[in-house]
Parts: structure tokens; C-alpha cells; sequence
């Protein structure tokens, strides 16, 4: 992927076509450290007991709170257009990272 800035110091990305298909997720974890937020995406099917981790973004904590408070901002920006955007009941996934270890 290419980044470059222009005269005006506008940034130019360039966006793949394989980055451009997108990745599927329905779960989304989140972890961190004192250092970086570490998100992990996740499509998980019913009947299917077991998931992988479609994707990861690592974030420094200022990006991870630039990144909420810009979901909130287009969140609102699409509910003025479009109407609330209703929940529903929400799964409880139980959620294991490999073998546990025992000592």
C-alpha cells in the first residue's frame, strides 16, 4: 500500500483490491496493554464451534480513542439519516484461545 503526501500535505491512499473486497466480522474482541489496544475480528457461524481471527489492528491508546469517538460521530451521522439503529438480543459466545495449560 502507498501513502504519500502532496504540496498541500494531503495524504493519497491507495486502496487494494483485495483490501477494497473487505473482511466479514461479527465479533469483535478487545484487548490492551499499557502501550496498545489490540482488536481482533472474528466471523463466527451458528452450529460452527470453532472461529479464527479474521483480522488484527494493533492501535497506540490515542488512536484507539480517536477510533471510538469517530464511530460514535458517523453512528449519530447515520441515525439522523436513516433512523436508530435497533439491538438485538445478544449472544453469549463462549470464547476459548487454544489449550489451557496446566502446570
Amino acid at each position: 500500500m502507498e501513502e504519500s503526501k502532496d504540496k498541500q500535505g494531503n495524504i493519497n491512499i491507495e486502496l487494494t483490491p483485495e483490501v477494497a473486497e473487505g473482511i466479514y466480522s461479527n465479533l469483535v474482541i478487545i484487548n490492551h496493554s499499557n502501550s496498545e489496544f489490540v482488536v481482533d475480528f472474528v466471523n463466527i457461524m451458528p452450529g460452527v464451534p470453532k472461529a479464527k481471527v479474521k483480522s488484527r489492528i494493533v492501535l497506540t491508546p490515542q488512536h484507539a480513542k480517536r477510533l471510538a469517538q469517530a464511530l460514535i460521530d458517523n453512528i449519530n451521522r447515520f441515525e439522523a439519516q436513516v433512523g436508530e439503529i435497533k439491538e438485538f438480543e445478544q449472544q453469549d459466545y463462549p470464547i476459548n484461545f487454544g489449550p489451557v495449560g496446566e502446570a
